[in-house]
C-alpha cells in the first residue's frame, strides 16, 4: 500500500509552523469503550502541543477513567450506535447544546453513529474545522433497506466534514469509489491504523516465562501449538468459518489448539457452531480480556477470519508480537498484512481457504518465525503511534491554515 500523496513541502511547512496553543479539539465517540483503541497517547499528545482537548461520549465509568488518564476533561451524552430516531434526536440537541457552550475550533468525530451525530452538531453550532474519522463501514455486510441507510449516513457525515480521515487506504479507496466524497477531500493518516501500535514498549515479543505463565492459566499445553483468535465471537468476525476450517485441521493435527479471546457474540449464529466449539476439547474459551499481551506470548499465530474491518488492531497487536497472522482479503486486512510476508490472505467466508492457510503455519516453524518476523519489523518502522498522531496533528493545523475558507465540499 502506498499513502496518498503528502501535501506540497511550502504549505507543510506553513501549516505545521502554526501552534496550537489555545485551539480547543473535542472529539466525539459514541460509546467510551471505543476510546482507548483510537485516543490512547493522542488526546495527551494534542494538549502537549498546547492544544485544549474535550471528549464527548456515553456516560459512564469508561469514559470518566479515559479523562482522568489522559488529564482532558469529559463529557457524558447518552449514544447509542442503533439507529433510534427520537432518542438520537435529543443526543443531536444535547451535542449541539454542548459544543455551544464549549465553542471549539475543531469537532473530530469518530464511528458512523459518533460521525452523523457529532458532524450534524458541530455544523449545526458553527464550528469552523470539522474533521470525520472512517474506521469502518458497516454498510459493506448490511443488506436492503439497512443498507441504503448506513449509506445515506456515511454520506451526510463526508458531506458535512471539511476533512474526510480514513484508518486505511482500502477505506479511503472504497470511500471515494462509493461517491461519500472526492479523493482531494479524504486522506489516510502516514501508513494509516486508527492509533497505531506501542510495538516498541506495551507490544513487544515475551520472555519464555510469561509464554509458560500465560498457557499455563489457560489450561494450555507448554508444548502445543496454538492458533489464537481475538475479537467478538460473531458471525461478522468469522467465527462460523472458524469452526469449520478448525473441525478440519484438527484432523491432521490433533494436539494443536485454539484460544478464542473475546465477547461471546454467537447467539445469532445457530447454537450448533458454539456446541461443536465448547465440545472440543481443543478449543479454549477465555472471554473478554482487558491486558491481552500475556495471551498473545502464549500463541504462535493469529487467525482473523472476519468479514469486513477497518484496520484491524489485532493485525497490528500481533505483528508487534512477532506473529504471523491469517486474515481475510477484505478491506483494512489488506492494509494490515502484507500476503506471503507478514501473513496470510484468505478470501472472506471460505472454510476451506483458511483451513489451508492454517494448516501451511501448522505445518512449517520456518515459516511462522519468517513471516512473524517481518511482521514486527513492518509494525516498527510504519505505526508507531507517535506517525500517526503527527499525521492528525498536521491535518489540523493544514485546515486551521484555511479555515477562513474551509467550506464543506458539495460532493
Amino acid at each position: 500500500m502506498v499513502p496518498p500523496p503528502s501535501p506540497e513541502p511550502g504549505a507543510a511547512r506553513a501549516a505545521d509552523a502554526l501552534p496550537l496553543a489555545a485551539v480547543r479539539v473535542v472529539h466525539v465517540t459514541t460509546v467510551p469503550m471505543s476510546l482507548s483503541t483510537h485516543l490512547a497517547g493522542q488526546v495527551s499528545y494534542v494538549r502537549g502541543l498546547g492544544g485544549e482537548v474535550h471528549v464527548i461520549a456515553s456516560p459512564g465509568p469508561e469514559l470518566e477513567e479515559f479523562g482522568s488518564r489522559e488529564h482532558v476533561s469529559v463529557h457524558g451524552v447518552p449514544m447509542i450506535r442503533a439507529i433510534t430516531p427520537s432518542r438520537d434526536l435529543v443526543a443531536l440537541w444535547r451535542l449541539w447544546r454542548t459544543l455551544r457552550r464549549l465553542r471549539p475550533e475543531i469537532v473530530h468525530s469518530h464511528t458512523p453513529k459518533g460521525g452523523l451525530l457529532g458532524m450534524l452538531a458541530a455544523t449545526l453550532a458553527g464550528t469552523p474545522v470539522r474533521v470525520y474519522h472512517i474506521r469502518g463501514l458497516p454498510f459493506v455486510t448490511s443488506t436492503g433497506p439497512r443498507r441504503a441507510l448506513l449509506r445515506a449516513t456515511e454520506w451526510i457525515s463526508c458531506h458535512l466534514a471539511h476533512r474526510v480521515l480514513a484508518v486505511s487506504g482500502s477505506m479511503r479507496g472504497l470511500a471515494i469509489a462509493e461517491g461519500f466524497c472526492p479523493p482531494e477531500k479524504i486522506a489516510v493518516p502516514a501508513w494509516g491504523s486508527g492509533n497505531g501500535v506501542d510495538a516498541a514498549g506495551r507490544f513487544r515479543p515475551q520472555p519464555a516465562l510469561v509464554r509458560a505463565q500465560a498457557r499455563a492459566r489457560c489450561g494450555l499445553p507448554r508444548d502445543a501449538l496454538v492458533v489464537g483468535f481475538l475479537g467478538r465471537l460473531s458471525r461478522d468476525k468469522g467465527i462460523v468459518e472458524l469452526a469449520e476450517a478448525w473441525r478440519l485441521v484438527r484432523e491432521r493435527h490433533p494436539d494443536a489448539r485454539l484460544i478464542l479471546v473475546g465477547w461471546n457474540e454467537m447467539a445469532g449464529v445457530g447454537p450448533e457452531v458454539e456446541r461443536a466449539l465448547r465440545g472440543d476439547p481443543s478449543v479454549h474459551f477465555t472471554g473478554p480480556v482487558k491486558d491481552t499481551v500475556p495471551l498473545y506470548a502464549a500463541m504462535d499465530l493469529v487467525a482473523l477470519p472476519t468479514y469486513r474491518e477497518g484496520f484491524p488492531n489485532v493485525a497490528l497487536e500481533a505483528a508487534a508480537m512477532g506473529l504471523p497472522i491469517i486474515a481475510t482479503r477484505v478491506p483494512g486486512c489488506v492494509d494490515a498484512v502484507e500476503d506471503g510476508v507478514t501473513g496470510l490472505l484468505v478470501e472472506a467466508r471460505d472454510a476451506r481457504g483458511l483451513a489451508d492457510a492454517l494448516e501451511r503455519y501448522l505445518s512449517d516453524p520456518a515459516l511462522r518465525a519468517r513471516h512473524g518476523e517481518a511482521a514486527r519489523r513492518r509494525a516498527l518502522s510504519r505505526f508507531s503511534p507517535g506517525v500517526i498522531w503527527e499525521a492528525v496533528v498536521h491535518e489540523y493545523r493544514s485546515l486551521l491554515a484555511g479555515r477562513e475558507g474551509a467550506r464543506p465540499c458539495a460532493g
